[in-house]
């Protein structure tokens, strides 16, 4: 009997195992297919684009396609802004919140949203933080073009905004992937 609870056990654990697996590699399919694929940024890149961006406690700041919300919480935790990470896949919100909570950010300044990025309202936001593939971005511009209010910060890592060079301000030139800063006008 203690040996067919221990294979019941076992049997179980490895059903949950290979769900979690198989859950995880589905919700990293879906955000590749939605145009953002899960690549974490170096912290030490994150800290140098913070330190570029001079945000200042209280500012609304919001990270487009967060993954697991490292750069959000990074700007919440040591510039005290309000965050917001928007990413659509579920899990990866999950565990970006499961983060905040572990390193003592949390609510009511850092917020996890599951949401297609063009469903959100960018009107009131003073730093948009966005690490994108290009085709997704071409698509937002206009969107971000209407919203954002003016003198909104738009920092644009790995790849530029074309349709922006004449509010680029910045660049640092990281490997693989450089920032771009730009000035809503």
């Amino acid at each position: 009997m203690a040996a067919e609870v221990s294979y019941l056990a076992v049997l179980l654990i490895e059903l949950v195992v290979s769900f979690s697996l198989a859950a995880y590699a589905v919700s990293m399919l879906y955000s590749s297919l939605m145009g953002a694929p899960y690549v974490p940024t170096k912290q030490k890149e994150i800290e140098a684009i913070l330190t570029y961006a001079k945000l200042k406690p209280g500012q609304l700041f919001i990270e487009l396609g967060s993954g697991d919300g490292r750069v959000v919480r990074t700007a919440v935790k040591q510039y005290q802004v309000r965050g917001v990470g928007i990413d659509i896949n579920p899990l990866l919100n999950l565990w970006a919140g499961f983060l905040a909570k572990r390193q003592g950010v949390n609510r009511p300044l850092l917020h996890f949203i599951s949401k297609n990025i063009f469903a959100y309202d960018y009107r009131g936001a003073d730093v948009v933080y966005l690490f994108l593939m290009p085709k997704l971005l071409k698509r937002l511009l206009p969107k971000l073009r209407r919203e954002l209010p003016k003198h909104a910060l738009v920092v644009s890592h790995g790849f530029a905004l074309a349709d922006w060079k004449p509010q680029l301000h910045h660049t640092i030139k990281h490997e693989p992937f450089p920032t771009y800063f730009y000035r809503r006008p």
